[in-house]
């Protein structure tokens, strides 16, 4: 379980990045995700996943409240353009505007699920158990959520 634990940091980190868009409170949140949970129930639960999830979204939540205008800015945009170079920087912009644009007609829970399922590779087995639904509607959100970014990127 422990190995498991180790290649979740990544992902965790990820989530925390994309809910916060600043490199040093993900960093710290992160941190405190592992704290929180070698503290309370790394022996209590057999499903390890869903409960680091759970309270990443919760640190998250309760520090996006705390600190609101400080993390508006989209720090996203600016690293991507510092870090492109060559004769395709162009056309990588151009694709990446065109999908930041179709994730944001998406809600914040669908971008949310896009980020979990699609970027972390967390099981729907787990999105299911995360959010307390069955696993026939996360599939069926699931669904949902990709028919209606590919229709925002075809339009």
């Amino acid at each position: 379980m422990l190995i498991e634990l180790e290649e979740q940091y990544d992902c965790i980190y990820r989530y925390c990045y994309y809910r916060l868009h600043h490199v040093q409170m993900a960093e710290d949140l992160t941190q405190e995700v592992f704290l929180r949970y070698f503290e309370k129930a790394r022996s209590e639960n057999e499903r390890p996943l869903p409960y680091l999830y759970t309270i990443a979204r919760n640190l998250c939540i309760d520090e996006f409240r705390r600190k609101k205008t400080e993390y508006m800015q989209d720090s996203f945009e600016k690293e991507l353009v510092q870090d492109m170079t060559g004769e395709h920087a162009q056309s990588v912009l151009v694709d990446t505007m065109a999908l930041k644009q179709a994730l944001l007609a998406l809600t914040e829970h669908e971008r949310e699920l896009i980020l979990l399922r699609y970027v972390n590779e967390v099981s729907v087995a787990d999105l299911s158990e995360i959010f307390d639904v069955s696993r026939f509607a996360m599939y069926r959100k699931l669904k949902g959520v990709l028919k209606k970014l590919k229709n925002h990127m075809q339009g």
